[in-house]
């Protein structure tokens, strides 16, 4: 729990009901600080840590609309202050049987869905909860993945193409943000275990270097970092967690 005599500090996180962004929960929840998490879904009565429907807001980042009023209603909850604001939530569609989604296939609505989910909505975000991550010098991490650099068996072509933008939007806002005290940096996953994990994917493990898959955890540990004084010089940067699968 944080010392008595340091206020406690808020971090807002999309995706946070699985994998990265559960662990994510789990690791900020540790240390003291107040999470609230964005998600599609309204708040579980099994929720699996502590907090409640006052630390929950229930949005479709898929609609622009929408996550207007949700900005709306963060801005309500905190106190002019957030300490952290983590853009995990992503989309990534399949064809039929689960197989990947090319360029040649993916449907205009789907290019259009999946941008809006993983490249517009973390840009919406940061702008609308500026003053409040200026108040007290607060950092936004952008969740992109290794698909973002390189053509992936499994992840499709807008997956791809939008984490590979907001691979570039990290460097921009790191430019723009970080000139008004708010540091930008991103991390980029390898093949983590996780719900998202494609079948085949254990194929992949032969290339690690490390021979084994990534845990939410290990990724939670460094969007941690990022998040405090421990990195308060790391701006722009984009962290590749997988075990050296790409050198």
């Amino acid at each position: 729990m944080p010392l008595s005599n340091q206020p406690r500090r808020t971090l807002l996180l999309t995706g946070a009901s699985r994998g990265i962004g559960h662990a994510t929960v789990k690791r900020f929840s540790a240390a003291g600080w107040r999470v609230i998490t964005c998600s599609r879904h309204p708040f579980p009565e099994n929720c699996p840590w502590e907090a409640g429907p006052e630390d929950h807001i229930q949005v479709d980042l898929a609609d622009s609309e929408n996550t207007e009023a949700a900005i709306a209603e963060v801005k309500r909850r905190l106190n002019g202050e957030l300490h952290a604001l983590v853009n995990n939530a992503a989309i990534s569609p399949k064809a039929e049987g689960g197989e990947r989604l090319g360029s040649l296939d993916t449907s205009r609505e789907d290019w259009h869905h999946v941008f809006q989910v993983n490249f517009f909505a973390p840009i919406m975000l940061a702008r609308g909860l500026l003053d409040e991550l200026r108040a007290v010098k607060g950092a936004v991490v952008n969740v992109t993945s290794i698909a973002g650099s390189r053509v992936h068996p499994f992840a499709g072509a807008a997956y791809a193409t939008s984490k590979a933008a907001l691979g570039a939007l990290t460097r921009e806002m790191a430019a723009d943000f970080g000139a008004l005290g708010v540091r930008v940096n991103a991390i980029a996953p390898g093949e983590i275990d996780t719900a998202m994990l494609s079948p085949g994917t254990q194929m992949i493990v032969a290339h690690i270097p490390m021979h084994r898959l990534g845990t939410p955890d290990e990724v939670a540990k460094i969007i941690y970092v990022l998040c405090t004084d421990t990195a308060s010089y790391v701006n722009g940067a984009e962290i590749h967690i997988n075990g050296g699968q790409h050198v």
